[in-house]
């Protein structure tokens, strides 16, 4: 019944993401980046985990930039297969390679210390007042989201996209604040 109900709440906030244009999205995504920007957390993190936004997501492509350029160590998720992600060190603009979903993802080795990532940005198609995240259904997230052991989980979305509860299971994770 609960897939069911998150197919449906997917098809929901696609339809309301697409009421924006690209540019739209990226002008709403400003305030948010700016209250990312001045959270505690990630100002004493060295290590980060961000990820590269896609059209209709939170833009982080400045983001990464920037914190890159302040000497953070950025890493960025990396898609291997239908069940599989990895990390890699963001080392710049020109070490980039276009996924199979069309993410600009780094090159490079993976990245395995997990217990060194201090501050977690992680997307969602929609959070809840209880820390709930639903994602694309693929499940990336909440198989590797358990191995970020230190990392303060930070999820983030429109406001839109922020929503009274989400259908739950046992295997999805939750995180540890949402920024919307």
């Amino acid at each position: 019944m609960e897939q069911n109900e998150k197919s449906l709440l997917r098809k929901e906030v696609r339809a309301r993401k697409k009421q924006f244009t690209e540019k739209e999205l990226i002008v709403q995504s400003e305030p948010l980046i700016k209250r990312v920007l001045s959270h505690p957390r990630l100002q004493e993190a060295k290590t980060v985990l961000l990820y590269n936004s896609l059209a209709d997501e939170v833009y982080t492509h400045d983001l990464i930039q920037q914190l890159h350029q302040e000497g953070k160590r950025v890493l960025l998720p990396v898609v291997m297969s239908d069940t599989e992600m990895e990390l890699r060190l963001y080392k710049g603009q020109d070490f980039f390679k276009s996924s199979s979903y069309g993410i600009l993802e780094p090159i490079g080795e993976p990245f395995t210390d997990f217990s060194s990532i201090e501050f977690a940005l992680i997307p969602g198609m929609a959070f809840d007042g209880q820390k709930n995240r639903l994602g694309r259904g693929k499940g990336y997230y909440d198989r590797f989201l358990p191995l970020l052991i230190n990392a303060y989980k930070v999820g983030i979305c429109f406001p839109f996209q922020f929503l009274p509860t989400i259908p739950t299971e046992s295997t999805d994770q939750r995180v540890d604040e949402c920024i919307y």
